[in-house]
């Protein structure tokens, strides 16, 4: 079954998804969308650096809710900054030193930070496992290492690099 469907998740999203584009549960978007469903993850599984291994839901839905929160107190704040010019910016980069390790995690946290308005990850520093992060107008730059490290990587961590009981 593993062989035919590798990602059975994914396959039942993607139905639903093409379902949903289409508007319709006729036989012929069924059957194009099942199609669909167990040819795309069979064409991308070689792709894939390594199996996903997630646990921890209710962390999962956390991480969400916070990251959602971040991303539109800093949607309000870069929007007052440039509305209202408050006159000088601090934009710098700064250095957080990353414990996580997953590539599926650093993905997720890369996503996250760059989705929040005002922050910009540029790279992991060669030679040390250190994000380079810039924001646009840092005032504490230790806020954002214990944010990040916190509020952000620790979670992620628990979800991607526990091991399931």
């Amino acid at each position: 079954m593993k062989r035919w469907l590798p990602s059975p998740l994914l396959s039942t999203f993607l139905l639903l998804l093409w379902l949903m584009l289409n508007q319709s549960i006729e036989p012929a978007h069924l059957l194009l969308g099942a199609v669909l469903a167990i040819a795309v993850p069979l064409l991308v599984a070689p792709l894939r650096p390594t199996p996903v291994r997630i646990s921890r839901p209710l962390t999962i839905v956390r991480l969400t809710v916070y990251a959602l929160i971040e991303v539109l107190r800093s949607c309000f704040n870069v929007c007052t900054l440039i509305v209202f010019g408050r006159g000088r910016l601090n934009s710098q980069f700064i250095r957080i030193p990353l414990d996580l390790r997953d590539p599926h995690g650093l993905a997720v946290l890369a996503c996250i930070i760059n989705s929040t308005p005002g922050t910009v990850w540029v790279e992991i520093i060669p030679g040390s496992h250190d994000l380079a992060l810039h924001v646009f107008d840092l005032h504490d730059a230790e806020w954002w290492v214990n944010m990040i490290k916190t509020r952000l990587e620790k979670p992620l961590i628990d979800i991607f690099e526990q091991e399931k009981p």
